[in-house]
Parts: C-alpha cells; structure tokens; sequence
C-alpha cells in the first residue's frame, strides 16, 4: 500500500485527523491504520524538560508513508532545542517499529506555540 499522493494533514496535532492511504481522499478524509499506528508509537517519544510526549506538545505536523520511506514534519518548542538530535533520532527509531523501512524526519521552521496542543492544559499553567 502507498501513501505517496497523502495530502497535508489539515490538523497535524490531532490523532483523528489526517489523510487517507489513497489520494484519492480530501485533506478530511481519516488517516491510515499505519499514521494512526506511528502517531501512537510517537506517544513514547518525549521532550526531556517538559516530560510531554511529541503528541502531546503538538509538535508531530504530518506523516507521510511511501514507498521505501516514512516522512515525518514535525517542530521544536524552541528553535534551538538541545534535545532536538535525541529526540529526532526517537522519532525515527518509533516509527521504524511500526513501518519497517527508512524514516526521514523533517523539522519545519514554524514557531511552535501551546495552541497547537490537543490539550494546553498539561502544560499545568494558563498562558
């Protein structure tokens, strides 16, 4: 099964949202049982100082499973994050649990802000 015409996941953060496993599908389509899979294993990768999960904090913005490669995009809380090699390199080892084959990870140059969390509120403070 290919993914490779997948559109861009019009609400990255949520794990409900997404594009189906055929282009022929929307941007409101459901995602694949193999992007629900990966977004799950994604949920034990964690941002080392605010002990989230990468789902948690928002940061996975899409998936795209073709053929031979994962491509996940995803943002840094901060631009300069020192735990951006460790993480990454988790990302792609949790991906690779579930689609067994090359995952590339791509960090976009977007601000990351807490709305683009499904829920702000564990983050534990009002912003």
């Amino acid at each position: 099964m290919s993914d490779d015409n997948k559109q861009p996941n019009p609400n990255p953060g949520a794990p409900a949202g997404g594009a189906s496993a055929s282009g022929a599908a929307g941007p409101t389509a459901a995602p694949s049982q193999q992007e629900i899979a990966i977004r799950s294993a994604l949920e034990t990768v964690m941002d080392p100082e605010l002990n989230l999960s990468v789902i948690d904090l928002g940061l996975i913005r899409e998936i795209v499973i073709g053929e031979g490669r994962t491509t996940v995009r995803m943002l840094l809380t901060t631009p300069f994050c020192p735990y951006a090699p460790q993480i990454i390199e988790e990302i792609k080892m949790a991906a690779r649990t579930v689609v067994p084959q090359e995952c590339e990870v791509e960090v976009l140059p977007d601000p990351w802000s807490p709305d683009m969390m499904p829920d702000p509120g564990l983050l534990g403070f009002s912003y």
